[in-house]
């Protein structure tokens, strides 16, 4: 029983030291860059959103997955998961397209919570996020701003 006892504690701290060696990492720099129409159904639409991705550590990151999901005016408004993976080198940066659908039933949500004042332009937007990378790797990220929409019909917003 002590042996027993002594081997879980011992584990324990070894555990507990193994934690103190994991990288101390600087949060990610995530700015969105852009969205992109996507082909739709039914009752609902799709949409890419681009980030930039900035790495401002001294290690690579690597990923292999990223989830978005998207608030505009206080309420959630899109979601989207891509399976890419890939790698981020040191003080480097990426761009990544993500497809994330918007349902009927959010655009309503939104529609209802516009004051008759508010026009469409400069919403505010919380973009919450994460770049899958196992165990200990996984990183979170939040980008808030203004939504612009564009005045023509070409382009990205």
């Amino acid at each position: 029983m002590r042996r027993l006892l002594a081997l879980s504690l011992s584990l324990l701290l070894l555990s507990l030291s193994a934690c103190a060696l994991l990288p101390n990492r600087d949060p990610l720099n995530i700015n969105v860059v852009g969205f992109e129409p996507l082909q739709s159904q039914d009752m609902e639409v799709r949409f890419a959103v681009k980030i930039r991705v900035q790495n401002p550590n001294e290690t690579t990151i690597n990923y292999n997955g990223v989830a978005l999901d998207l608030e505009v005016n206080g309420q959630p408004l899109a979601s989207g998961v891509s399976d890419q993976s890939g790698s981020i080198a040191r003080f480097s940066e990426t761009v990544l397209t993500v497809p994330v659908s918007v349902s009927a039933f959010s655009v309503l949500r939104q529609t209802l919570g516009l004051s008759k004042t508010q026009t469409l332009d400069n919403l505010p937007y919380v973009l919450h996020g994460k770049l899958a990378g196992g165990l200990f790797g996984t990183m979170r990220f939040v980008d808030n701003g203004k939504l612009s929409l564009p005045t023509s019909t070409t382009g990205t917003w």
